[in-house]
């Protein structure tokens, strides 16, 4: 499917795999992401290109097809074309029951890691998941699922593997800004209705200013900018889901679907309608393993 810029493709679905909540694949030759978290782990891996990102306000790049990138859960953010060619990626979003939400801190410092048998794992995983039904996002049949499963399994052991020789993070605890934290959850428990800042301040007894100082402090993005991103990750569970743009555009609070449409292109590069008939499409053959990579099942047991 072919949408925006030349070149530029997307297929998103849900396989019935314990831990995955969304498969991503992309190729992006214009866009940029703004500055937005996910509930989720993000996997990600390049089949080509170059993509320049920021995690937690510190710069990162990442080129080719040997090396892993993996943001962590609540962390703000972004990610850019570099060339003109742009990047092609797959991606896998992974809940906390894949990787632990309190391993977020070791994850921001080094989001990039080149390891090419990781990569070569994820890469199995993404060719094991490719294949769905029409009209369903839960179209892996219970052999392939077990193999999905057990290749992610092995990759959950390498992922761990690098987060345990990452250093620790460097203030303790990503929730030390109380006022921050108590911001963050009022805006997760009104994501349908919103909250006006007046209202927030009188709830949590600060002054408005004050309550936006310290959550882009603690969170690295203001919280209108976060509430926006966190309604566009609802969304697009929803979509994958098979709800209809107008409907999904009510639930997550936007005020209608041309509220929607605009900042779910912004976000993730197409429009609702064309990210959700990529559910309804066969996922596009991925890219072969990094070079030097054997494929060999007794490599990839190690």
């Amino acid at each position: 499917m072919t949408d925006g810029p030349p070149r530029t493709t997307i297929s998103a679905w849900r396989p019935t795999v314990p831990g995955i909540a969304e498969v991503f694949h992309a190729h992006f030759t214009e866009h940029a992401y703004p500055s937005h978290t996910h509930d989720t782990w993000a996997l990600m891996i390049l089949n080509d290109g170059v993509v320049d990102f920021t995690c937690d306000r510190h710069r990162h790049g990442a080129a080719g097809s040997g090396t892993v990138v993996l943001l962590p859960p609540g962390v703000a953010h972004d990610g850019r074309t570099v060339t003109a060619a742009g990047f092609r990626k797959r991606v896998l979003y992974l809940d906390a029951s894949v990787l632990p939400e309190e391993l977020t801190g070791r994850a921001v410092d080094g989001p990039v890691f080149g390891d090419e048998l990781l990569r070569h794992r994820i890469h199995q995983l993404h060719t094991s998941l490719g294949h769905r039904d029409e009209g369903h996002t839960a179209a892996v049949h219970t052999g392939e699922a077990f193999e999905a499963e057990s290749r992610l399994s092995f990759i959950r052991e390498r992922l761990l593997f690098h987060l345990a020789a990452l250093q620790p993070p460097r203030t303790p605890g990503r929730e030390a800004n109380q006022l921050a934290a108590a911001l963050r959850d009022l805006l997760d428990a009104r994501l349908p209705t919103g909250i006006s800042l007046q209202e927030a301040a009188a709830v949590l007894h600060a002054h408005p200013t004050h309550l936006i100082r310290c959550f882009k402090q603690t969170y690295g993005l203001p919280p209108h900018t976060y509430l926006t991103g966190k309604r566009i990750e609802r969304a697009r569970g929803l979509l994958l889901d098979g709800r209809r743009p107008a409907e999904v555009a009510a639930t997550v609070g936007f005020h209608d679907q041309a509220h929607l449409h605009r900042h779910f292109t912004r976000h993730v590069g197409t429009t609702p309608s064309r990210y959700a008939a990529t559910r309804r499409r066969r996922c596009p053959t991925p890219n072969g393993p990094a070079p030097g990579v054997h494929t060999a099942e007794s490599r990839d047991q190690r």
